[in-house]
């Protein structure tokens, strides 16, 4: 594989030292739930369940629920993006009787409970504390978690941020971000993705995917950065197709997904994100779609941008890439990465097209920016971004 090495001035240096911040441990590994019992008996605290319905009704738990329950003081159920007063309704009903949280679910659940832990030991409401609207820094206060996804995508068990939505009346969707937030504990086990439905798995991946490109792309990005995101890109492509497989192959292909999922959420937070979760966190704040699937959808049309992108260094990284992924140069790296993606997908997530209104477009390109690209888009650009990825309704 090429390694491009490319000039920057003094100024930047700074900006290009990388720092990794993650879980103090991590355990991998089909079967590492199991770890999960010793974990809270040593030692043994007050602890909080963060999950979704369907872990309670799965056979996960009934496996293990005569030995994980006695360890519990309660169960809080998350059925969607945590909003500002779904973690102050929280807040006040358990702040001072849990001591230790744990979260086992997809991004939603993991972000919840990340939010939690840090707001009960806040004495504000959590608005005050969010990015884009809050008045008051957030400290590192937080309770132990532990943290285990059932999905492959967000990376939340190892990010530094808590995602809050409020689609009501702030109308934002923004974190709750500090280094102490990384949940202390991770557990990554594979089996936990075995029945989850083609859709989610597809959309899920494609979220960890556009982390780990993003970051690749990332104008914050240098060496170091980039090979993480670049291990996590070829874990992906070995996965991508057979993630549905029930068969020795699709085990080992959720499990890949799982890794990749993980190393997007290092890479997002060293390198940060693009133009896409630039929109995609606009667009969240408005609409009830699975965030997987925005990003994903906004990928085609990113990859069309950058097919005809001339900027060297855009050029160069997706030379690269190409060749560290497919083994093989071609003359339209962007072109050619979109068509596999699209060819090898278990569900063409991308094909639902849903509405957007006038209205909302121009509420979505007044607000979103480029993130941490190496070329700013303008808001002629990001419009038709949307426009491709979405119908567009008077």
């Amino acid at each position: 594989m090429a390694v491009h090495h490319f000039n920057h001035s003094a100024a930047e240096i700074n900006v290009l030292i990388s720092q990794t911040i993650a879980n103090r441990q991590t355990f991998f590994g089909r079967g590492s739930l199991q770890q999960l019992l010793p974990l809270l008996q040593q030692p043994a605290l007050p602890t909080l369940l963060f999950c979704g319905a369907s872990f309670l009704k799965g056979p996960h738990y009934a496996a293990m629920s005569a030995q994980l329950e006695p360890l519990l003081i309660g169960q809080q159920i998350v059925t969607h993006e945590a909003s500002p007063d779904d973690i102050d309704r929280w807040v006040a009903r358990w702040r001072g009787k849990a001591e230790r949280v744990v979260a086992v679910g997809g991004g939603s659940v993991l972000d919840a409970a990340k939010a939690f832990a840090a707001v009960s030991q806040h004495p504000l409401k959590t608005l005050r504390y969010l990015e884009k609207v809050g008045d008051t820094p957030i400290s590192g206060a937080t309770l132990p978690l532990i943290a285990i996804p059932t999905t492959a995508g967000t990376g939340s068990e190892v990010t530094q941020n808590a995602v809050v939505t409020d689609q009501a009346e702030v109308k934002v969707k923004a974190s709750l971000r500090h280094a102490s937030f990384v949940p202390q504990v991770a557990i990554l086990d594979a089996s936990l993705l075995d029945a989850t439905p083609d859709k989610i798995l597809a959309c899920c991946a494609i979220d960890a995917f556009t982390h780990l490109f993003e970051a690749w792309l990332s104008a914050k990005g240098n060496f170091f950065t980039r090979q993480t995101a670049l291990n996590g890109m070829r874990h992906f492509v070995a996965a991508w197709p057979a993630l549905n497989r029930q068969d020795r192959q699709g085990d080992e292909a959720r499990e890949a997904m799982l890794l990749a999922s993980w190393l997007g959420g290092l890479s997002l937070s060293m390198a940060g994100l693009g133009v896409i979760h630039g929109i995609a966190g606009e667009l969240g704040a408005i609409k009830e779609e699975h965030h997987g699937e925005v990003c994903g959808r906004l990928l085609f049309p990113f990859l069309r941008l950058l097919d005809n992108s001339t900027h060297p260094e855009q050029q160069a990284l997706m030379a690269e890439l190409q060749l560290a992924l497919f083994g093989a140069p071609h003359p339209s790296p962007a072109g050619q990465l979109s068509q596999w993606l699209q060819e090898q997908a278990i569900f063409p997530f991308w094909q639902r097209k849903t509405a957007l209104s006038a209205a909302e477009i121009d509420w979505i390109v007044a607000r979103a920016n480029s993130k941490n690209s190496l070329v700013s888009y303008d808001k002629a650009q990001l419009r038709w971004m949307l426009e491709q990825a979405w119908r567009r309704t008077a």
